[in-house]
Parts: C-alpha cells; sequence; structure tokens
C-alpha cells in the first residue's frame, strides 16, 4: 500500500496474555500498515509492554471483557482517529500481514462495504480435521442463523468501511461476537466479499482456538436470544 493509503487502514488486535507471540504478530501487520492498535484485554502478562515497544497503540481494559468487547472498543477508537478501513486482525499469529493490501482491496475499490476472510478458498491451508468439521458446522448455522452463505466462518480477519463499522454494534462481549457480526452484515444489508486468506496453525494457536463445546454453547445463546 502507498503511504497516503496506509494512513487511512487501522488494523485493531484484541489480545489476551498473548506476550509470547504479540510482538512478531504487530511487526508483522506494520510491514504492510502504519495504524496498529492493541487492545489489552487485562492480561496478566507484558502483553500490552511488547505491543507498545513493536509500535502498536496501547488500549488497556481493566478487567477482562472478552475479545467482542475488545473489538469494539477498537472499533470505536479507530473512528474517531478518522480510520476509512478498519481491519480485525488475531493476536495468535495465525494471520498473514502480508495479506492486507489484497485483502481490503474490494472496499478500495468500491466492490463491498465488508470483507470476510475465507480458509477454505485458499488451497495452501491445511486445516486439522476436527477443526474443519467445526468450520463446516458453523458455516450450516450461520447460514440458519443469518441467512449469510459463506464458505467459512468466525474467520477473526475482516475488514470494513467505515459506514459498515459505525453501522455494526458489537453487544456480545466474548466470542459470540463472531456470529454477531455476520447477522448485523445481513440486517444492515451490507455488502459482503469473501477473499481467500492464509492461517498458520501451530500447537500455541490451535491451545489459543475455543472447544467444540464451546461452539454449541456459543450456537444456544445466540438462538436462546434471538427467540427469546
Amino acid at each position: 500500500m502507498k503511504n497516503n493509503e496506509q494512513s487511512s487502514v487501522w488494523v485493531i488486535i484484541p489480545a489476551f496474555n498473548e506476550e509470547k507471540v504479540i510482538g512478531r504478530v504487530v511487526n508483522d501487520v506494520r510491514s504492510t500498515a502504519q495504524n496498529v492498535v492493541v487492545i489489552n484485554d487485562a492480561s496478566s502478562d507484558r502483553t500490552a509492554e511488547e505491543a507498545e515497544e513493536n509500535g502498536a497503540i496501547v488500549l488497556n481494559h481493566r478487567i477482562n471483557r472478552g475479545q467482542g468487547a475488545a473489538l469494539q472498543t477498537g472499533i470505536e477508537y479507530a473512528l474517531e482517529q478518522g480510520a476509512e478501513i478498519l481491519v480485525h486482525f488475531d493476536a495468535d499469529g495465525q494471520h498473514q500481514g502480508a495479506d492486507i493490501p489484497r485483502f481490503i482491496g474490494p472496499i478500495v475499490r468500491n466492490e463491498a462495504d465488508v470483507v470476510l476472510g475465507s480458509r477454505f478458498l485458499s488451497r495452501r491451508n491445511t486445516i486439522p480435521f476436527v477443526r474443519a468439521c467445526i468450520l463446516k458446522l458453523g458455516i450450516l448455522f450461520t447460514w440458519l442463523y443469518s441467512g449469510i452463505k459463506l464458505t467459512d466462518t468466525h474467520n477473526g480477519f475482516r475488514a470494513f468501511s467505515s459506514m459498515a463499522a459505525a453501522q455494526i454494534h458489537i453487544t456480545e462481549n466474548r466470542m459470540a461476537h463472531a456470529s454477531e457480526i455476520l447477522h448485523e452484515i445481513a440486517q444492515q444489508s451490507l455488502r459482503y466479499k469473501e477473499v481467500p486468506v492464509s492461517v498458520l496453525y501451530t500447537e500455541y494457536s490451535l491451545a489459543k482456538g475455543q472447544s467444540s463445546l464451546n461452539s454449541v454453547r456459543i450456537a444456544s445463546r445466540l438462538i436462546w436470544k434471538t427467540l427469546f
């Protein structure tokens, strides 16, 4: 990206106890984007210090509120700074900063309001079997819950125009926010496009991922919330 394009893009990274990898992740992102904001969700380690030492702006939650709340904090801050494009990026090292310029292309070209990363559209990804099965069930749930047909779901790599970001209000503080965002996209009739992204699975990132049981709990909570 050119410097003037970089200045309008803000990358939002929610982080909780990620001191082992957050410095590398911030450096990776800053190779293609100038503005990186890490929301330190009350970590008990050196996440905040590592992120700041590597060039990120750090916003601190005094209590642990969850990834959804951290993303909402980051969205509000980036919009206040005049962001034109907002990118959600995971803190565990799964995503590649080099993907960002291509990833935001549909928004830059006004082809979409929202871009969603897809692991299944890239042949370079090797997804563990159990994780792939969970993701496929998530795709079905998203279609039934929100009416959006995707090839991937609950991928933390997303991009929004400022208009779209301003219309999405995350109220699910914890992991249910991923389904809530997709539901909001449908409710607000936002244009969306899937883009293939590279995902690097490591023992560390897999350990950080949510369990199958938690996925079931999230689905049950959202269904209950919708019906009652």
